[in-house]
């Protein structure tokens, strides 16, 4: 019916020629207005259609993604060197001459100090006096006993020739006895006054005067400050691969770096460090003895040192030169087994080598490698 119609009024609406059909031009603009009516619904319709639809999210950018690097070992050449093994150790300028003075009297008190810190003293001069009145008075009253004595000694003597010899006997060992005590307490007595051995420097004080002395305490430390001697400490797990003319380098605070040699080791100790413990510089113990030091003989002595100047020493007891050496990074152990990585041309391989002696940074290839090889590290 709608089809009827349209072709209905169609042809009632065409022109027509001469015989009677309708003109071409007239038939193509009719089409090709229908076909932009059509496609102008079309457009019309798909758009309002995507303006009900929700708004999509806009795709995230992710970056590229890079495959890592892995990271190539270190490659070193074989290479020779002169290589030592060194014992390091801490110490300071100690005096050649030092002695630790005290009073061997127990109990008294400091009656008087004649010396200070630094002082320069002579052989025999006084250091301090212990109070020693009340001994002093008793050695007064003992004489006067043995005048007495001798006086009834002297009346004894008269009568040996009527005494029995026994009771004559016994009075003159009363009498020898009185004269014993009165020694021995003028012997204690000189106790109480302390001297310098010798010439030299008051270096440390540890009292002063009024205070109760105890025996063998320090008192003072005196020393021959113009004989010095370097000293050291090294830790007793490395003290056996020390030897007396092993080379040794020093270096001296504010002075500088010398050469010189083991001159003798320390006594035996206990410590877990030798030389008592002291930290280097630090006056006024018992322990600053020569004997309690390893004592580093320098082939020349600087001038101008102070006693107690720290330093540090550097014992070479190994060295040996062209020593054929890689680093320790590239040496490498299973179980017993020492090995490396050699690499060339041909790639990597593994080789078996024998060492020697190591420092903190290099070991001795004693066989298994030439110099101009590479290895791998670690």
């Amino acid at each position: 019916m709608s089809t009827k119609w349209w072709t209905e009024n169609s042809s009632k609406s065409q022109l027509k020629d001469r015989h009677g059909q309708a003109s071409p031009p007239v038939q193509r603009r009719k089409w090709l207005k229908g076909a932009m009516a059509f496609m102008l619904c079309v457009s019309l319709i798909t758009t309002s259609g995507c303006a009900l639809l929700p708004a999509e999210e806009e795709e995230e950018q992710l970056p590229a993604i890079t495959p890592p690097q892995i990271s190539q070992k270190p490659e070193y050449e074989v290479t020779t060197a002169t290589l030592e093994t060194r014992v390091p150790g801490n110490g300071k300028l100690i005096s050649q001459k030092e002695e630790t003075l005290f009073f061997t009297l127990e109990g008294k008190r400091l009656k008087s100090f004649e010396v200070e810190l630094g002082q320069q003293v002579s052989a025999g001069q006084l250091i301090g006096e212990l109070d020693v009145d009340d001994m002093q008075k008793d050695l007064r009253m003992q004489k006067l006993q043995y005048r007495t004595s001798e006086i009834q000694m002297k009346e004894t003597l008269r009568k040996r020739d009527e005494m029995d010899p026994v009771e004559l006997e016994q009075a003159m060992i009363s009498f020898e006895e009185g004269r014993q005590k009165i020694a021995d307490l003028e012997a204690e007595i000189a106790k109480a006054r302390l001297v310098a051995p010798f010439s030299g420097t008051i270096v440390s004080l540890t009292v002063k005067k009024g205070d109760q002395i105890k025996a063998y305490d320090p008192v003072v430390i005196l020393a021959d400050t113009n004989q010095l001697l370097v000293a050291a400490t090294i830790s007793k797990d490395r003290i056996a691969q020390v030897a007396v003319g092993m080379p040794v380098v020093a270096e001296i605070s504010n002075a500088g770096r010398f050469n010189g040699k083991v001159k003798h080791l320390p006594l035996a100790t206990d410590d877990a460090d030798n030389g008592g413990g002291q930290n280097p510089g630090e006056g006024g113990n018992p322990g600053d003895s020569p004997e309690n030091y390893l004592i580093v003989e320098l082939d020349e002595m600087p001038e101008g040192l102070n006693r107690g100047t720290p330093l540090s020493i550097n014992i070479i007891t190994k060295k040996k030169e062209n020593a054929v050496v890689i680093p320790l990074a590239a040496l490498r152990t299973i179980g017993s087994r020492t090995y490396v990585q050699v690499v060339d041309e041909n790639g990597k391989k593994e080789v078996d080598v024998g060492i020697g002696q190591q420092t903190s940074t290099q070991v001795e290839i004693l066989e298994g490698l030439t110099p101009g090889q590479k290895v791998v590290g670690r």
